[in-house]
C-alpha cells in the first residue's frame, strides 16, 4: 500500500497547532492506531482461516478488511504532517506485537472475545487521547476508530457458545480479565515511552491537560466500557 507523499510547497494548515511537540505527538498517535489496524488485519484474518462455518469465516473475513480499509487515511494525514508512515507505527511495533504474543487465543471463542473485548480496550484508549487532539485530527482519529456491525455477531456466537455449554462463560470471563490487565499495561507503557505521547497528555499553554486524578478517572472510564462489553457478551467483568 502506497502511502503518499507530502508536498513541501503546500501551505500549512492554520488550524493545526505549530508546536513541534504535538506535532510529534499527533504523528506518534497516528502511527501507533494505524499500525494496530494492521496487526489487527493479520489476526483476523489468520482467525478467519479455523473458522468453524463458511458464515464465520466471512464474517471474519469482512471484519479484517474493514480493519485494514483504516489503514490508508492514517497513512496519509501521517505524510501531510510531513513524516514517513512506516517510520511513524515503526516504534510501536514491538509493544503491540508484544500484547498480541501474550494474549494468543487457544480456540475460536478466545478469538471472538478477543476482537470484541482486546480490541475495544485498544479503541477506547485512543478515543480518550483524542480529546485532545486538534479538531480535523480528533475526527480522523475517531472515524478510524469506529465500530464495525460485527460486534452483533461476536455476542451472538458467544452467547450461544455459553448455552450450549455453561462452562464455558467462566473461562472465557477468565479471558476477558486477563486482556484487560495486558492491554492497560500496554497503554501505560506506550504513553510512558513516547516523550510526545506523555507531554500531550499533560497539555499545553494552549491545550487542556491531564494531572493525576484525571488519568485515574480517564482508565476508570476504560474500564466501565470493558464491563459493559463482557456484560453485553454475558459474562462477568
Amino acid at each position: 500500500m502506497a502511502a503518499s507523499v507530502p508536498d513541501p510547497t503546500a501551505e500549512p494548515d492554520p488550524a493545526f497547532p505549530e508546536d513541534p511537540l504535538y506535532r510529534e505527538a499527533v504523528v506518534d498517535l497516528l502511527g501507533a492506531i494505524a499500525y494496530g489496524e494492521i496487526s489487527a488485519f493479520e489476526r483476523l484474518a489468520e482467525d478467519a482461516s479455523s473458522a468453524p462455518s463458511l458464515e464465520d469465516k466471512v464474517a471474519l473475513a469482512t471484519m479484517a478488511s474493514a480493519e485494514f480499509g483504516k489503514v490508508a487515511a492514517l497513512h496519509t494525514r501521517i505524510a501531510e504532517l510531513g513524516s514517513d508512515p512506516f517510520g511513524a507505527m515503526a516504534p510501536f511495533r514491538s509493544a503491540i506485537d508484544s500484547f498480541h504474543a501474550h494474549t494468543a487465543p487457544a480456540d475460536w471463542y478466545e478469538s471472538l472475545i478477543k476482537a470484541f473485548v482486546g480490541d475495544g480496550l485498544a479503541d477506547d484508549f485512543y478515543r480518550e487521547i483524542a480529546a485532545y487532539l486538534d479538531a480535523d485530527t480528533r475526527d480522523l482519529v475517531l472515524a478510524s476508530l469506529e465500530e464495525e456491525t460485527h460486534a452483533a455477531f461476536v455476542v451472538d456466537r458467544v452467547r450461544s457458545g455459553i448455552r450450549a455449554d455453561p462452562r464455558l462463560g467462566g473461562r472465557l470471563a477468565l479471558w476477558g480479565r486477563r486482556l484487560m490487565g495486558e492491554a492497560l499495561t500496554q497503554a501505560q507503557r506506550v504513553a510512558a515511552e513516547r516523550d510526545a505521547l506523555s507531554s500531550l497528555l499533560a497539555g499545553g499553554v494552549d491545550r487542556p491537560g491531564l494531572d493525576l486524578a484525571a488519568i485515574g478517572r480517564m482508565f476508570a472510564r476504560i474500564t466501565e466500557r470493558h464491563a459493559a462489553r463482557m456484560e453485553e457478551l454475558g459474562l462477568d467483568s
